[in-house]
């Protein structure tokens, strides 16, 4: 199967030969085309010809968002002419960076979508319905719409929001899979309960679910993904990606991490020293992209925690998997002796029925400590709720949260901002 890379269930040892190769090709193209790394090579005084394995790479630095962010145009290996599509990282960290596509690398992204897709048991003929904006500079709901259209599967281009229209569409197209933020699922739900529709019943088998973790470190259901499955039994999938990678880790039938393509991208995971994790414990992933043509990267630090899973996956694929994101490390928060990511926070407050969007604020207070502000609207206020919520946060993480109640008008407008591809649950003023 061209959607199943044979590389993928090569042994460990090939895999690492044939990545070794790609690196070399790598270097020698950001030497030729890259002011950014023509600089770093000179300024760290790296000879390319010295990187041959994987465990050279540790002798070049890292690459941060920052560098991204003030160097973004140093970055371009091609000229504005051979660019045929502009996207921005969605910015949840600071400045939104741009990235330039080429064919080739449009090429990629659909290869790349198409075999994760596959990965998920997608194929040709399904139909698949995104709800996923396929504008606004983003990049995958472009990579989704292009990955779909290669491996022949039928694509709605449904775009995000209206329940109303979601349940049109699938009762007139009868999608097999859908592209989704899995709390909308809850949404839609909610939706068809409302308004007396079959959706049991309906074609769904699957959702592939983006933005937003589905599963606890150990691949069981995380409290949004008990929610779903509770009221409507459907397949959900994980898939993690971004924008600086064009590449993208999603689970297969047998859900214990997304899978690594070898031939898109070189992955590290690092501890705050910069030196590799031992193996099962969780670091930031660093990454290195292979075969991208306009902006390629080399050992970026993505900021997002993770934990990779090596032990042999009954799919056949011999490639490292990805858990689900701990936490961003800028979003590390420290609160009376104890570490938190909002994703922890996020499972709490998912596990409440009676809450209708909540935001997780994080500020400093007067002496400069963290401080955490939790809004929340629910359908009825009481008392007792906000004790509940607040004795729920102390018996889970030990942490004791400031909670206010808001008028669901008022907060759904900060919370689904039309600006922003998903829910903003977390803000971050420190």
């Amino acid at each position: 199967m061209e959607f199943h890379p044979s590389i993928e269930q090569s042994s460990i040892q090939e895999i690492k030969k044939f990545q070794e190769i790609k690196l070399q090709e790598l270097l020698v193209y950001l030497e030729n085309n890259s002011p950014f790394y023509q600089k770093l090579f000179k300024e760290n005084d790296i000879h390319i010809k010295n990187i041959i394995t994987l465990e050279d790479l540790q002798k070049i630095p890292t690459t941060t968002k920052n560098d991204l962010q003030q160097h973004n145009h140093d970055f371009f290996c091609i000229p504005p002419d051979k660019i045929v599509d502009y996207s921005t990282t969605s910015g949840t960290l600071g400045d939104p960076v741009t990235f330039g596509l080429s064919d080739s690398d449009l090429e990629r992204l659909a290869y790349n979508e198409a075999i994760s897709f596959a990965c998920a048991g997608i194929q040709k003929g399904d139909v698949v319905q995104m709800i996923t904006t396929i504008d606004k500079r983003f990049m995958a709901g472009l990579a989704y719409f292009l990955g779909l259209r290669k491996m022949g599967a039928s694509v709605v281009r449904m775009g995000p929001g209206i329940p109303e229209l979601q349940w049109d569409s699938i009762f007139r197209y009868q999608p097999k899979y859908l592209i989704t933020v899995p709390s909308f699922l809850l949404k839609m739900i909610d939706y068809a309960e409302k308004h007396g529709l079959d959706y049991k019943n309906s074609s769904v088998y699957g959702a592939v679910c983006i933005g937003e973790s589905i599963k606890n470190q150990d691949f069981t259901d995380n409290i949004l993904s008990q929610k779903i499955k509770e009221k409507w039994n459907i397949n959900l999938f994980s898939t993690y990606a971004s924008t600086e990678m064009s590449t993208a880790f999603t689970e297969c039938e047998f859900q214990i991490g997304g899978h690594h393509h070898p031939e898109l991208i070189i992955t590290e995971i690092l501890d705050d020293h910069g030196d590799p994790v031992e193996e099962g414990e969780s670091g930031e992933l660093t990454i290195t992209t292979l075969g991208v043509e306009a902006i390629p990267l080399l050992r970026f630090k993505t900021g997002d925690i993770v934990k990779a899973h090596y032990e042999p996956c009954q799919c056949g694929r011999n490639t490292m998997r990805l858990g689900p994101v701990v936490g961003r490390k800028q979003q590390m928060i420290k609160y009376k002796g104890t570490t938190l990511y909002p994703p922890a926070m996020n499972d709490i407050l998912n596990d409440f029925n009676g809450i209708l969007c909540y935001q997780i604020v994080i500020q400093a207070n007067e002496i400069g400590l963290d401080e955490i502000i939790i809004r929340v609207s629910t359908e009825e206020e009481n008392e007792n709720f906000v004790h509940e919520v607040r004795d729920h946060f102390r018996a889970k993480l030990r942490v004791s949260p400031k909670i206010e109640m808001v008028d669901f008008e008022i907060l759904s407008k900060t919370v689904y901002h039309p600006n922003s591809r998903k829910p903003i649950t977390f803000i971050d003023l420190r």
